[in-house]
């Protein structure tokens, strides 16, 4: 009888062994999802530069309001990547956590500014600031934890809401990064459609050609940036969908997980917007 009690206690062991080892399996292969906000940071670099690739096509009259819009830009693009940046680490410390090794974030940590701002004409809001603060310091309490699967659990509890928050964040940033490649796209194509018509004298047969051919490979890169933007927008919307899943399905500390926030609509572009 008692061989009998200690097989069955060995088999719950066993059993309530296999079932964390693949609970740790799902949080690192969410985890492992932090390949999905590499267009962001190529998106958000793009952005920076967008005075550059219009300076070539700019009328007069638009180059002072665009060089004011430049250096804004310029100021806000740190604090935009440095969203990025704190997801991405959450995803890291959170995958690290759920290994078999064990995990230090404090060098990263240093490298995280203090604070960011809040940028009205970006929609970066004071709600996305407290989010970023709140999700950097989740982060610290589990840097180097020695509590394998408590620590997970603590960081999924702490981290919920700041990371949907940071994710809603970089959602309302794709947008603004959409609409100012809208406006480029109508501003560099349209001038082009409207000069080359100008370039169709004989004598200007090879600049005719080279003016439509850039053209071609303008609208091309158009397209394709388009395509980027809403595949950068998917995959953050699926990242938040499958951060929720994954809170919900492992039962974090046991309780069920708090109201989430409406992704903010992105606010009304004023210096940004053309």
């Amino acid at each position: 009888m008692q061989a009998r009690s200690l097989l069955l206690l060995l088999g719950c062991l066993l059993l309530a062994g296999c079932a964390s080892q693949q609970r740790m399996a799902e949080v690192r292969s969410f985890a492992a999802e932090a390949d999905k906000l590499a267009a962001y940071v190529e998106l958000s670099q793009r952005f920076r530069e967008t005075y550059e690739r219009e300076r070539p096509y700019l009328p007069p009259a638009a180059e002072q309001r665009e060089r004011e819009t430049d250096r804004q830009r310029q100021q806000m693009y740190p604090d935009l990547l440095a969203i990025e940046g704190n997801v991405l680490l959450y995803l890291q410390t959170l995958g690290q956590l759920a290994g078999a090794e064990q995990f230090s974030a404090v060098p990263p940590l240093r490298q995280l500014s203090g604070q960011i701002q809040a940028w009205p004409d970006s929609g970066l809001n004071p709600q996305h600031v407290q989010a970023y603060t709140r999700l950097a310091t989740a982060i610290a309490r589990f840097a180097g934890g020695q509590r394998q699967q408590q620590a997970v659990w603590e960081l999924l509890r702490d981290g919920y809401q700041p990371l949907q928050d940071c994710l809603a964040a970089m959602a309302t940033v794709l947008r603004l990064y959409g609409k100012h490649h809208e406006n480029e796209q109508r501003m560099v194509l349209g001038m082009l459609e409207m000069e080359i018509p100008f370039a169709a004298a004989p004598q200007e047969r090879l600049l005719a050609a080279l003016a439509k051919a850039h053209q071609r490979e303008k609208a091309r890169e158009y397209r394709l940036v388009g395509l980027r933007q809403a595949e950068a927008a998917q995959q953050v919307e699926a990242l938040r969908q499958q951060h929720s899943a994954l809170y919900q399905r492992l039962g974090a500390a046991a309780a069920p997980p708090p109201a989430q926030a409406a992704t903010p609509a992105a606010l009304p572009l004023s210096t940004l917007s053309r």
